[in-house]
């Protein structure tokens, strides 16, 4: 019910929205549709075609989809301004046929925000879409329906003339997976339905680039999964055992604030947390010279609990990453290269203290994974960085990470020689160790590469055509080819 309530919610706050601020920047809604499929070879379709997709996307090899949406954009220029949007898909191989990708409504009054619905988000201070994504959130899964409230984008705080701003937000929602975990399910596999959603974050910018050009941030994310029914696998008489986590009042607290369980939850979660807690911590660095070029250097540090959280351990594992944007030429216009190291997470060692031997040692982390909830994913989709290869690729089927320890390396590049024609190329290396449970035979790796070309004739504006290019190579993930094709059209609806 909750999740028929969020989504319910979301298109009535649409349809209630005022008129105000409706003259925006084009006077009236934008649309967008696209018609695409890839053809392909190998065990799945190629790796760069399936992430960092938003999971409007498909590992099968052959398959096409129609999509079309409706949106009304924020001014953010003005003092008061809403938008909405509707996306909706149809697809052929997908994992499911009917996608409702996004439905929201969002407002603003100055500086803070709200927004109820499920809408295509991205990392919070990595932004580039040649980024493999952020440690918590990357774009790679689809959108959880949320009620979000708070400054989305960053206020100057009064009396500091532009040089130092915040921002942050609070929100609750529900994963809306259930039914397709119930079907794809094994009967050895035990799972979660239900589960509810709780995500924070608090940011701070020092520099104002159009005074200096050297702007530093700083921040905390923080996700939660919590609530929710839990299955045991199926017993002989193939039935499962269903397990009610307590969802009252205290459980929003808790799926906030990361506190003990009390006795109606597992001996786990009253030792540790109640719920699942993971999140980073971010760094960047930039330089914005005015002359139009710019270089952003980032760095994420994700935890699983509260032990990673803090500095009770070193900070062995990290996300670095490096972005340069260039003033505009022929030959290439952005750059990015990112390193993920996972293989600490911790150290190897896990034990909690007993009555006969009082020492904690919070080590094995077990990245994405958790035992209530079973893994940081949505329709099998990994929510966090794609370079940590997600559950759907498992053979045979689970909804755990088994790859988590890993060193990958990513590179996008990006040029736009002409109006009507630009491309981008994609790199990635996986080499991944397994988990430290299930540690692979010997080391897994994976070559990823992804050429595109898109097309805008100048006579037919808002149309749209790409082809793409895209290889897998190595034991990971398997050797895949595949081409895939799209048209698309964007244009607006004046008032």
């Amino acid at each position: 019910m909750i999740k028929e309530t969020l989504i319910a919610a979301a298109a009535a706050a649409m349809m209630a929205m005022p008129a105000v601020g409706a003259e925006q920047k084009e006077d009236g809604l934008r649309y967008d549709a696209e018609i695409g499929a890839t053809f392909s070879t190998g065990d799945h379709a190629p790796f760069w075609m399936a992430n960092g997709q938003y999971g409007f996307s498909s590992l099968k090899r052959n398959n096409a989809w129609l999509r079309a949406g409706i949106f009304h954009d924020m001014d953010t220029t003005r003092r008061f301004t809403w938008g909405a949007g509707v996306d909706l898909g149809v697809a052929l191989n997908f994992e499911r046929v009917f996608i409702p990708q996004q439905i929201y409504g969002e407002v603003k009054y100055r500086c803070l925000n709200a927004m109820l619905g499920q809408k295509e988000m991205r990392d919070d201070i990595i932004d580039s879409e040649l980024s493999s994504g952020g440690m918590t959130v990357s774009g790679n899964a689809r959108p959880i329906p949320q009620l979000r409230l708070g400054i989305f984008d960053y206020a100057d705080v009064w009396g500091c003339k532009g040089w130092f701003a915040v921002k942050g937000y609070i929100g609750y929602g529900m994963f809306t997976d259930s039914k397709w975990i119930e079907r794809y399910a094994t009967p050895q596999m035990s799972y979660t339905t239900d589960v509810l959603y709780c995500t924070r974050a608090i940011y701070f910018k020092f520099g104002d680039r159009r005074q200096f050009p050297l702007v530093g941030e700083i921040g905390m994310r923080m996700d939660s999964q919590f609530g929710g029914t839990q299955y045991s696998a199926e017993n002989a008489e193939g039935l499962r055992r269903a397990y009610q986590n307590p969802t009252d009042f205290k459980a929003w607290i808790k799926g906030l604030i990361p506190l003990g369980g009390g006795s109606d939850t597992t001996p786990g979660e009253q030792l540790n947390v109640q719920g699942n807690f993971l999140g980073n911590w971010t760094f960047a660095l930039g330089w914005y010279d005015p002359s139009g070029w710019s270089v952003k250097a980032y760095y994420q540090h994700f935890f699983e609990d509260h032990s990673m959280m803090t500095f009770d351990y070193a900070w062995k594992d990290g996300f670095w990453g490096v972005q340069g944007i260039l003033p505009r030429n022929p030959f290439l216009t952005e750059a990015v290269v990112e390193f993920l190291y996972s293989k600490d997470q911790g150290g190897p060692v896990y034990f909690d203290h007993t009555p006969d031997l009082d020492i904690q040692v919070s080590g094995r982390d077990w990245y994405y994974n958790n035992y209530i909830y079973t893994s940081w994913s949505n329709y099998g989709m990994g929510i966090g960085n794609p370079l940590i290869v997600s559950p759907l690729y498992n053979s045979p089927r689970d909804l755990y990470f088994q790859h988590t320890r890993v060193e990958a390396f990513n590179m996008g590049l990006r040029g736009n020689p002409s109006k009507r024609i630009d491309w981008t190329l994609r790199l990635s290396n996986i080499r991944s160790w397994g988990t430290y449970d299930t540690p692979t035979d010997k080391v897994r790796s994976d070559f990823s590469l992804l050429a595109k070309v898109n097309w805008h004739p100048e006579r037919f504006k808002g149309w749209n055509a790409s082809l793409s290019v895209g290889w897998d190579s190595g034991n990971l993930i398997g050797n895949n080819f595949g081409i895939g094709i799209s048209i698309s059209k964007t244009g607006f609806i004046k008032f």
